[in-house]
């Protein structure tokens, strides 16, 4: 049996605005932009990729499954995404080397810091 990991599916209140947010912060090209199933991915044939859809309800806990980024430059990386519209997010994290943020919406994600030499 053989299993390939196509995307991941972000509820939200506004896939459109939201997974264009993502494509922007990621770099990635926007495969389908419907306001029912808006995909991004690295490339157009590169997986996996995001898949953004709509749900009625509100994010109202800490996401189970989060996303973790590791920058060339952990500090421009967060301000970069604070620019454009992601927060500080505390999930009880305490004093960490990574930096918790979430995304317009309210999803975490973690941008990480350097690997250990």
């Amino acid at each position: 049996m053989s299993l390939v990991w196509e995307q991941i599916t972000v509820d939200a209140a506004d896939p459109v605005a939201l997974g264009r947010w993502w494509a922007d912060a990621l770099g990635w090209t926007v495969i389908n932009d419907s306001p029912d199933e808006f995909e991004i991915r690295p490339e157009p044939e590169r997986l996996p990729g995001l898949l953004f859809v709509p749900v009625p309800e509100a994010k109202s806990v800490k996401n189970r499954l989060h996303l973790d980024f590791r920058p060339d430059d952990q500090g421009a990386e967060v301000e970069r995404l604070l620019a454009l519209g992601a927060r500080h997010a505390d999930v009880g994290q305490g004093e960490q080397p990574w930096v918790v943020l979430a995304d317009p919406e309210g999803n975490e994600f973690c941008v990480l810091g350097a690997h250990a030499a």
